[in-house]
């Protein structure tokens, strides 16, 4: 019997031993390639964040510690370690598992998820009230860098720094690129530096520092500034430590030791933490880290190799000739700009931006500062087509109606 076939419910992973975590997590990405091969799904993602939800359960006590995954296509690990693994062949069926984070499919799903960026700020309400109540539990909200580009996300680190709560948030960075000797050294860093020997002496030695006579409270300013500019050197933090969080990081998100030692010190934490973890998008299965943005949402495939089925028709789709037909517009109209919210490929604007580079615009996970931006183009001349998921561009309704509509803008 393999050791996921174990796992009745998060406490089944604590009785393993940590030497057996790395093959746990091997089973564990074979199951998802196997399910998602079959039924379609966010492969890439979910098997980048595999020792990380495995981490995160050795270390704190689900459902009692609620752990908010943004988006939750990246919680697949999470649902098999949830007592969902026998279920896990009806992921994406009709009365099966949702491909989200869902709560009423399990108590485990502390938030039903589906939109990017809204972690942090559930999260953070979830540990305000259980401040109010007196409840036990830490809350945690597991977000990726291509989330932290919506402003939603930044209004919840800029409360949580501002009210002083105890959350923990983990930076799933996919996508930063960093230094392997700046990555180690860091990661053996953010691990001493949030030891909590170490966050007491700290503590107690910036009292004893500020109590001295007249120049109590500059030396600790000194101290306090030398130590962030030894952090700042070695560790790309500086942006969170202004938003008054504890930064660690960046560690290597496949390393399950260093992931279950340094959430064993952040737990013990009562300030905001946010714990900077590097991962690869299809980690384990070579097709999806060769490719991660087509493995990112995909249909069925070979799971030997990675391929696809043939199309059955050379048809081609409605996005594929809106892209091409926008191309050929903006060749005999040099005003066609395109603007899309993070997502290139699924809005047929791929080749638009081979040909016109300079006319496009892809501006992250940000539909309302997409649509406004594209207002703002219109003033000066500009024909702007917006090409947005219908159930994203919600997002952006308010600024389609005030910032295009009122005065009839020419946004497409």
């Amino acid at each position: 019997m393999g050791f996921l076939q174990q796992i009745r419910s998060p406490e089944d992973i604590k009785k393993l031993p940590k030497r057996a975590l790395n093959e746990l997590a091997a089973e564990i990405r074979n199951r998802i390639v196997d399910v998602v091969s079959k039924n379609g799904g966010h492969l890439a993602s979910s098997l980048g964040a595999v020792e990380l939800a495995i981490a995160l359960h050795y270390v704190f006590r689900a459902p009692t510690d609620k752990i908010v995954w943004d988006v939750g296509h990246q919680a697949y690990a999470h649902k098999l370690l949830t007592g969902r693994q026998e279920r896990f062949g009806t992921l994406r069926q009709y009365r099966g598992l949702s491909g989200f984070t869902r709560m009423s499919e399990s108590p485990f799903d502390a938030f039903t998820t589906g939109h990017s960026s809204t972690s942090i700020s559930a999260a953070l309400g979830m540990a305000c009230y259980k401040r109010i109540r007196s409840s036990k539990g830490k809350v945690i909200a597991v977000i990726g860098d291509g989330s932290l580009t919506a402003g939603l996300a930044y209004e919840g680190l800029n409360q949580a720094g501002d009210i002083h709560k105890d959350l923990i948030v983990i930076l799933n960075d996919n996508d930063m690129s960093i230094n392997h000797n700046v990555g180690a050294l860091s990661s053996f860093l953010s691990r001493k530096f949030s030891a909590k020997m170490l966050q007491d002496f700290r503590r107690e030695f910036g009292e004893f520092l500020k109590s001295l006579p007249k120049i109590g409270d500059d030396i600790y300013q000194f101290a306090k500034r030398t130590e962030e500019s030894f952090k700042s050197f070695v560790t790309p933090g500086m942006l969170f430590e202004a938003f008054n969080f504890e930064y660690f990081g960046p560690i290597n998100g496949h390393n399950i030791g260093h992931l279950i030692d340094i959430l064993d010190n952040i737990r013990h934490m009562s300030e905001p933490v946010l714990l900077h973890v590097t991962t690869v998008k299809g980690k384990g299965y070579p097709p999806a880290e060769r490719n991660p943005i087509y493995f990112h949402g995909v249909g069925c495939f070979d799971a030997a190799t990675g391929e696809c089925p043939p199309a059955k028709t050379n048809v081609p789709t409605y996005t594929e000739v809106f892209g091409e037909v926008l191309v050929e517009l903006a060749k005999n109209d040099p005003n066609i700009v395109a603007v899309t919210a993070a997502m290139p490929e699924g809005t047929g604007l791929t080749h638009f931006a081979e040909v016109f580079p300079d006319r496009f615009f892809d501006v992250g996970i940000a539909e309302q500062h997409g649509v406004t931006f594209a207002a703002g183009m219109a003033t000066e001349g500009a024909r702007p087509v917006v090409a947005i998921y219908s159930t994203f561009l919600q997002r952006a309704y308010d600024q389609i109606l005030h910032d295009v509509c009122i005065e009839a803008l020419p946004v497409v």
